[in-house]
């Protein structure tokens, strides 16, 4: 069995951590009791600094190793917040929270780490400080930069930074990482029409909003085919639009809203002047204005190479080298645990979830069957990563 046996006897520990935190999900910042929930555990397994109140509502906990001859420390992160989404399966520990629930999987990936704070806690076979950090505010409140920017780094001496994240569809007991991004920026944007209004019956009185954002949302569309290397990776989708309310009045105004995803900072840069410029000339052409305003965003979520390379290898002695993808695709999802990865040289890797509904879906349920997986990888990347003898 690829995982080691006392990890493995924590499985019934972690399942019930899990699915204690499944059913009482908590948004963004708003996690208060989700990390006294983790405060509690930690301080139960006899972590020997227990912090809270870090970017917010974000928490750590230290492990320091029974080897005395080494100031470093490795940080460990788990995302803490939940979706605002409604459960739809009947499971005895469903969400006790209507219109929220755990469906990214944050609820597994806290067990998971304290999994192998309890795990590091009772060994201490290593040399220097385990750093457990568990963020809020993943989806889309920026908690990882949050936490960065209220001295998580500095106050705990973290010299790297590794982070994991559950994917359905890949099989139990793999994992996969690629060195570079791995994970997409995302810039959230707001463009506005502003036209003439006036009677759908007089079209030729008015500047017609609608028209102009037809034309707009189909001009967007070749940001990424026209204007960008084939080779490259881009996403731009407007997903919401707000008009008029009456069957017989062209509006005044209309509103888009909607997110561009890329995979490195020029690209990122050329389109948002890309998308500006379509938006203003083409509202101009029509005798409109038009503008873009940027909201919440995320940078590219980059993997260190070094740092890449050691995570791999700490999951190949684990699960062997047929289970882990070392160049997986990149996703154009994005993660705000490239705030972290900004800071300080790391990696961020996926780990198996099985046969399960797709995140950010309803029907979704972390794999209790996984966690043994993660604890192990974090347990055994801070024992290899901090050596005792070292």
């Amino acid at each position: 069995m690829p995982v080691p046996a006392p990890i493995q006897a924590l499985s019934a520990l972690m399942t019930a951590w899990r699915r204690t935190l499944h059913a009482h999900p908590e948004l963004l910042y708003d996690v208060e009791r989700t990390a006294e929930f983790v405060a509690a555990r930690l301080r139960e397994f006899g972590c020997d600094e227990v912090a809270t109140g870090i970017g917010r509502t974000g928490m750590v906990g230290v492990v320091r190793g029974r080897g005395r001859g080494s100031n470093r420390a490795i940080g460990l992160r788990a995302d803490m917040d939940a979706l605002p989404i409604q459960e739809v399966r009947d499971l005895p520990y469903r969400s006790t929270v209507p219109g929220k629930m755990h469906a990214c999987g944050h609820d597994g990936h806290m067990a998971m780490l304290l999994g192998a704070a309890y795990y590091l806690a009772a060994t201490r076979e290593f040399d220097g400080s385990a750093v457990l950090i568990f963020q809020p505010a993943e989806e889309g409140g920026g908690g990882g930069e949050a936490m960065v920017e209220d001295g998580l780094m500095e106050r705990f001496g973290i010299e790297s930074v590794y982070g994991m994240h559950n994917i359905p569809g890949m099989a139990l007991g793999t994992f996969a990482v690629r060195p570079g991004p791995i994970m997409a920026s995302t810039d959230r944007f707001i463009v506005t029409i502003e036209g003439r209004g006036g009677h759908a019956a007089l079209p030729h009185n008015a500047i017609d909003s609608v028209l102009v954002a037809s034309h707009v949302i189909i001009a967007l569309q070749t940001i990424v085919s026209r204007n960008l290397d084939p080779l490259q990776s881009a996403v731009v989708s407007v997903c919401a639009l707000d008009a008029g309310e009456a069957f017989n009045v062209l509006p005044q105004s209309v509103t888009m809203r909607g997110t561009m995803r890329t995979l490195s900072q020029a690209v990122r840069t050329s389109m948002k002047a890309r998308l500006e410029n379509l938006v203003r000339d083409i509202a101009a052409g029509f005798g409109a204005t038009g503008r873009v305003e940027y909201g919440a965003s995320y940078p590219v979520t980059e993997n260190h190479p070094a740092e890449t390379d050691f995570m791999a290898g700490v999951a190949e002695s684990l699960v062997g080298p047929e289970r882990v993808d070392r160049a997986v695709a990149p996703m154009m999802t994005a993660e705000d645990f490239s705030y972290m990865l900004g800071r300080r040289p790391g990696a961020y890797m996926f780990i198996g979830n099985g046969d399960s509904a797709s995140l950010h879906h309803p029907l979704y349920d972390f794999n209790d069957e996984a966690a043994p997986y993660g604890a192990a990888l974090w347990a055994r990347l801070i024992e290899t990563g901090l050596p005792l003898g070292s």
